[in-house]
C-alpha cells in the first residue's frame, strides 16, 4: 500500500513514529507535516529522538485563527493527495491537522483511517471536539483505543462489520502505550532533565498548560496559577508557547515554587513524568501517560475524553478552582495498579492489519 500520514502537532509526532516503525516494514508511507507546531522544541526534537522520518511534505502553513490554518491546511494538502495518489490516508487525534487531513482525503473520495476515533469529551465549545467529531464522520476506517470509544461509535451509527454507509469500528489499544513502551526506558536511561533542574524524584510536581478553554479566559489562567503557586515543593512548568505568548500580555505574575521551563522533547518529558510525586495538566496525552506510568494525576478542566483515567482515582477533574486544585494534587494518592484499558502495545500492528484487509 501507500499511505499518506497527515501530522502537525507534538502529540502526533509520537503517534506516528509507533505507526510508521510498523507501516514501513512492509508499506510506503508518505509523511506530510501541516507545520501547526513549528517552533524546534515542539516539533524539531520530537523528529530526531523518536528517529521519526523526515517529512515527505512540508505545508509550512504555522499558527493564526482556527478557520485560515485549517483552510491553508486544507488547500495544500489537496496539492499533495493529487501529486501522491495514496491508496489511504492516516489522521492522528483531534487537531486542526486532523480536520484538514479528514476533509482532504473525503473531499478526494480516498480511504481515510482515523487513529483515536471515538473519544468524547461532549462539549462542543472545545475545538479538539469539533474536530474529532468530524474526523469520525467522514473516516472509513475507525481505530478506536478503548471499548468506551467503541461504544461511542456504536451509537453515533458505525459498525464493527462495516456496514451501513458509515465507518468501520476497529477496537486497536492506544498506539500511546506502543510508543510509551518502546521509550520510556530508553529517557529512564539518557534523560539527563532532573539532574539539570536539580529535582529529586518524587518531590516534584509537573504541570502543563495549554488548552484554549484555560489560556483563552483571564479568570481561568489566573486561578490555575495561583493553585500552582500554592502547592509544596517545586513544580516544574514546561511553557507552551501559547501560554507564553497570553501571559505576556496579563498582570499574572508566576513566582516560586513554579518553575518555568522551555518545552521539552519527549524523552525528557516523559522521565518529567515518571519521576513526579504527581501531574497537573490540561492535556489529553499527558493525562494518560501519567496514568500508563502509574503517576497521579489532576486535570485542569471540567471534562476528559479520556474517562477511563479516572478509574481508581488515578485522575481527577478538578477545573479552574483553587481550592479544588490544591485538594486534588494533595490527596493523590491511589491504592493498586492503574486498570489495564488501553491493550497491549501492539495497536500500530492491529491497525495495519486492516488497512491490509480492507
Amino acid at each position: 500500500m501507500k499511505l499518506l500520514t497527515v501530522v502537525g502537532a507534538r502529540p502526533q509526532f509520537i503517534k506516528a513514529a509507533a505507526f510508521s516503525r510498523v507501516a514501513r516494514e512492509r508499506h510506503t508511507e508518505i509523511l506530510v507535516h501541516t507545520g501547526q507546531h513549528y517552533d524546534p522544541g515542539m516539533s524539531d526534537v520530537f523528529f530526531e529522538e523518536l528517529a521519526l522520518p523526515r517529512p515527505d511534505h512540508h505545508l509550512g502553513v504555522g499558527s493564526g485563527p482556527h478557520g485560515r490554518q485549517t483552510a491553508q491546511m486544507l488547500e495544500r494538502l489537496e496539492d499533495v493527495i493529487r501529486a501522491e495518489s495514496p491508496d489511504a490516508v492516516v489522521i492522528y487525534g483531534d487537531t486542526n491537522s486532523t480536520l484538514a487531513g479528514a476533509l482532504a482525503a473525503a473531499k478526494r473520495d480516498l480511504p481515510l483511517a482515523h487513529v483515536e476515533a471515538g473519544l468524547r469529551s461532549y462539549v462542543r465549545a472545545m475545538p479538539e471536539e469539533v474536530n474529532r467529531v468530524v474526523a469520525d464522520s467522514v473516516s472509513t476506517h475507525l481505530f478506536a483505543p478503548t471499548q468506551t470509544a467503541v461504544d461511542n461509535l456504536l451509537r453515533e451509527g458505525h459498525a464493527l462489520d462495516g456496514a451501513g454507509p458509515r465507518g468501520r469500528i476497529y477496537l486497536t489499544g492506544d498506539i500511546m502505550y506502543d510508543a510509551l513502551l518502546l521509550h520510556a526506558p530508553i529517557a529512564a536511561e539518557r534523560s539527563r532533565i532532573l539532574r539539570q533542574l536539580a529535582l529529586t524524584p518524587g518531590a516534584y510536581a509537573l504541570a502543563t498548560v495549554h488548552r484554549a478553554g484555560n489560556t483563552d479566559d483571564p479568570r481561568r489562567l489566573e486561578a490555575i496559577f495561583d493553585a500552582l503557586m500554592m502547592l509544596d515543593g517545586p513544580v516544574v512548568l514546561p511553557l507552551h508557547p501559547r501560554t507564553r505568548a497570553v501571559l505576556a500580555h496579563t498582570d499574572i505574575e508566576v513566582e516560586a515554587p513554579v518553575r518555568i521551563i522551555d518545552p521539552v522533547g519527549y524523552l525528557d518529558m516523559l522521565a518529567l513524568e515518571q519521576n513526579a510525586r504527581v501531574v497537573l495538566t490540561d492535556s489529553g496525552g499527558v493525562q494518560k501517560e501519567s496514568f500508563l506510568l502509574g503517576v497521579p494525576c489532576v486535570t485542569l478542566r471540567d471534562e476528559t475524553e479520556w474517562v477511563e483515567t479516572l478509574e481508581g482515582g488515578w485522575n481527577v477533574l478538578s477545573g479552574a478552582d483553587p481550592e479544588h486544585i490544591l485538594a486534588a494534587a494533595r490527596r493523590a494518592r491511589p491504592e493498586g495498579e492503574p486498570p489495564r484499558v488501553f491493550g497491549d502495545g501492539h495497536a500500530a500492528e492491529r491497525m495495519i492489519e486492516a488497512l491490509e484487509a480492507r
